[in-house]
């Protein structure tokens, strides 16, 4: 048996610091898409319609591509290489 570790003993799950203390300025846009759905204005709506589909549905879906889009371009743009 292993005795007791001091303080100073690394661990394998010491990897650096925490991945909250990324100050990046990229991280910024990620409230695009949490702001855009909250601004009902744009597409709380029936006309114009797209395909047969409602504005509310079009708007839908643009809103989760944009989200998809923005995570992706702020994780490219701060992931460690």
């Amino acid at each position: 048996m292993t005795g007791p570790e001091s303080p100073d003993t690394p661990r394998a799950f010491d990897q650096g610091p925490p991945r909250a203390a990324d100050k990046s300025p990229w991280n910024w846009l990620l409230f695009i898409p949490i702001v855009l759905p909250l601004v009902t204005v744009w597409y709380n709506a029936d006309s114009p319609r797209l395909l047969g589909f409602p504005r509310f549905y079009w708007m839908q879906l643009a809103i989760i591509l944009v989200g998809v889009s923005t995570t992706t371009l702020v994780y490219q743009m701060t992931k460690r290489r």
